[in-house]
């Protein structure tokens, strides 16, 4: 009897032990670091939610085990050395590899046992997202909202009061000056008033006795006159500050400045080639095929996840994407981009001559004028901060003179092998020849100011 019971207790635990753990098939990971390593290994090709590149990973677990009657030994094998287990005649793991076009999975040898069991407890139960996370995102987006509301209410406010204001002033002003009036006239004597309308003042006659003042003043307006047209003629086609808005909504900020993505990533032509042209959306696509929502911190004030999301949904639109069969359509639409950088067609400009031979030259020459805003990359020399910027501007005037004074001011990279060797027998004679230079030999002096260089 007392045998019987020990083992019903024993049976009682073992139950309560079963259930607790009943809530994953395994309950050996850890979720938290099972979404650091997800993120890190899996995100390019797979969601818990949705198919991309691989299938939706959420509740994989339960359901091989409830479809193919396979447990954790099976998916451990999979993750890493998806390969040796199709050539070992698996049959799920060859279905596997054909439902999805024959796409190899990367091998994860790296990954340990209990990585693995993470990253499963984290697609079985992922932890909720953390407060701050909102916070930074949708929370900060609304009360963004309420800071620029709030602001146009109260600059609304004072425009009012100041315009009531500027009513009030200009009612008084007016009812002085009728009051000074009827003084005057109840002051002025009979006399006087007949003096005043009986007097004319021929406009004839005072020119010719100040016309020498009036000739002055008309060639000075003239002068003035001839200024304001040269000077509007000179600023025509430059567009410093210009920012237009483009058909889909690229904020390099996010791109250049919160992710790290190189310039030179998308804009490849600009280091070896004479243009640097605007991105196919091929080039988009690299990244965004895999990324259908954006899941950043950053928001930029009067925006949401959901205005981010539906400027995503237009690449594919424009590329014939579609995310839900994770296939092409064909059906593709033209991007009309706004071009915001554009040379004059006599203007000759070649992008890899600066990008390439003159990166290290460009960036010393601008960190040394400006000291309280240096540069890491070449391309900011003229384009700005564009890292920082939501809407890509114009940063510089683009004019001649612009042109010429860094051109009088970069100092060639004499310790370049190629300039060091070209250069060799001019170096004596170019420091002779330009004594002021204290021998810094400046681009001007190796033709920078040639017409030819730039005109053709």
């Amino acid at each position: 009897m007392i045998s019987w019971k020990k083992h019903y207790k024993k049976g009682l635990v073992a139950i309560m032990l079963l259930l607790s753990t009943g809530a994953s098939v395994y309950a050996q990971g850890d979720a938290k670091k099972g979404e650091e390593l997800f993120n890190a290994n899996c995100t390019a090709c797979h969601a818990l939610d949705k198919q991309m590149v691989g299938p939706a990973l959420g509740g994989v677990v339960d359901r091989l085990k409830t479809e193919q009657n396979l447990d954790t030994d099976w998916l451990h094998k999979w993750i890493k050395d998806n390969a040796s287990l199709r050539a070992s005649g698996d049959k799920y793991a060859n279905e596997v590899y054909e439902k999805f076009n024959k796409t190899e999975m990367l091998p994860f040898p790296n990954l340990t046992d209990q990585d693995i069991d993470d990253i499963l407890e984290y697609t079985t139960n992922p932890p909720a997202p953390a407060p701050a996370a909102t916070a930074d995102g949708a929370g900060a987006s609304d009360q963004n909202s309420a800071a620029m509301l709030e602001a146009a209410q109260a600059q609304k406010t004072n425009s009012t009061i100041i315009l009531v204001s500027l009513i009030a002033i200009c009612g008084l002003l007016v009812w002085l000056l009728l009051k000074l009036r009827q003084l005057v006239k109840l002051q002025q004597t009979e006399e006087l008033a007949g003096l005043n309308t009986s007097r004319s003042v021929s406009f004839g006659a005072l020119y010719e006795k100040y016309s020498y003042v009036g000739k002055a003043l008309l060639g000075l307006l003239a002068l003035f006159a001839f200024y304001g047209i040269w000077n509007w003629l000179m600023w025509i086609g430059v567009y410093k500050g210009y920012k237009p808005e483009q058909p889909i909504y690229f904020s390099h900020k996010i791109h250049a400045g919160e992710n790290k993505i190189d310039c030179q990533l998308c804009h490849s032509s600009a280091k070896y080639g004479k243009v640097s042209e605007i991105p196919s959306m091929n080039v988009c696509m690299n990244c965004h095929r895999n990324i259908s929502e954006y899941n950043g911190s950053y928001m930029e004030p009067g925006k949401d996840k959901a205005f981010y999301d539906a400027e995503i949904q237009k690449i594919y639109a424009a590329t014939g994407w579609d995310p839900a069969t994770q296939q092409y359509t064909g059906k593709t639409q033209p991007v009309e981009w706004v071009r915001i950088h554009n040379m004059p067609d006599f203007v000759y400009f070649n992008h890899a001559q600066h990008v390439v031979a003159g990166e290290q030259a460009i960036i010393s020459s601008h960190n040394k004028k400006n000291p309280d805003n240096k540069i890491d990359v070449v391309c900011k020399a003229c384009h700005g901060a564009v890292d920082t910027m939501n809407v890509v501007q114009m940063a510089n005037d683009f004019t001649m003179g612009w042109c010429i004074d860094c051109h009088r001011t970069t100092e060639v990279d004499m310790n370049n092998s190629y300039n060091k060797e070209y250069f060799q027998s001019l170096h004596d004679k170019l420091k002779k020849q330009y004594p002021k230079k204290e021998g810094k030999i400046t681009v001007d002096a190796i033709g920078g100011l040639e017409c030819g260089k730039c005109h053709y």
